[in-house]
């Protein structure tokens, strides 16, 4: 029952109640007005829609992005010799547990495996990441204030506080990378931004060794009918898989 409900309701709030109106509609094209060719295109149109809006999709789409690149089984013989955090997103002004400023939310779960891999390794964080807008946080300085508060040490944080773009963040972290005679960086960030992140630093002659972290989606994902339901989460989750998609292409070929 309980899986019913929130089947039921999906089609009650936005997105749901969009897509029952635009089929509406193309009835009401095809009935009253007698125009088929406009009521099939808004038929396929909001089609095409609603399956943007299933989980079912979504976990096919953003699941073949972070299936891309896997954690190295054992990171301890890798011989990294830096991690390399990139930013994605913060904001200055909430309240945090040491004054004000805090991580977003996939930032912040990209910093807890840093972290996690800091004291396993016990080598150098280089947080990547500038404040991208007025309104928006300092990344790079809201996350070395999360790592301190956390007990790493501050001379194993480097900080790169100029980019705005992942591109950027390659491009100053190389920079950063040579001035400090680092060489084999793993770089953390996100399983869905994974890819393009490491082609943008090929692109900069930079070898790093993915670790993808903050997944989305299981790698063994389970059938059910609630996942035909639309929802703005699974809607979401494939404008993401689309703007990766375009900006890996934008990367591949204009270098930006």
């Amino acid at each position: 029952m309980v899986y019913l409900l929130k089947f039921g309701a999906s089609w009650i709030l936005p997105p749901g109640i969009f897509i029952v109106l635009f089929f509406v509609i193309a009835a009401y094209a095809f009935k009253v007005r007698n125009d088929p060719k406009v009521a099939i295109m808004i038929a396929i149109t909001t089609f095409i829609f609603y399956l943007l809006c299933t989980g079912f999709i979504a976990e096919k789409v953003i699941g073949s992005l972070e299936n891309v690149y896997s954690p190295p089984a054992d990171i301890e013989s890798s011989g990294g010799d830096v991690i390399i955090l990139l930013g994605g997103g913060a904001l200055p002004d909430v309240p945090d547990v040491d004054g004000a400023g805090a991580l977003c939310s996939s930032p912040a779960n990209r910093l807890l495996t840093a972290v996690r891999l800091q004291r396993k390794l016990n080598i150098p964080i280089l947080l990547s990441g500038g404040q991208v807008y007025s309104d928006t946080g300092a990344e790079a300085k809201i996350a070395s204030k999360v790592l301190e508060s956390l007990g790493v040490d501050k001379k194993d944080i480097l900080m790169e506080t100029k980019s705005i773009n992942t591109t950027q963040n390659a491009k100053f972290s190389a920079e950063i990378l040579h001035q400090n005679n680092l060489h084999k960086p793993i770089l953390v960030t996100s399983a869905f931004h994974m890819n393009r992140a490491v082609l943008n630093f090929e692109q900069q002659g930079v070898d790093v060794i993915p670790y993808p972290t903050d997944y989305m989606v299981t790698h063994s994902p389970v059938f059910h009918y609630t996942k035909l339901r639309p929802q703005s989460e699974a809607l979401l989750f494939n404008v993401m898989v689309l703007q990766e998609t375009l900006r890996t292409f934008v990367t591949r070929f204009f270098g930006i």
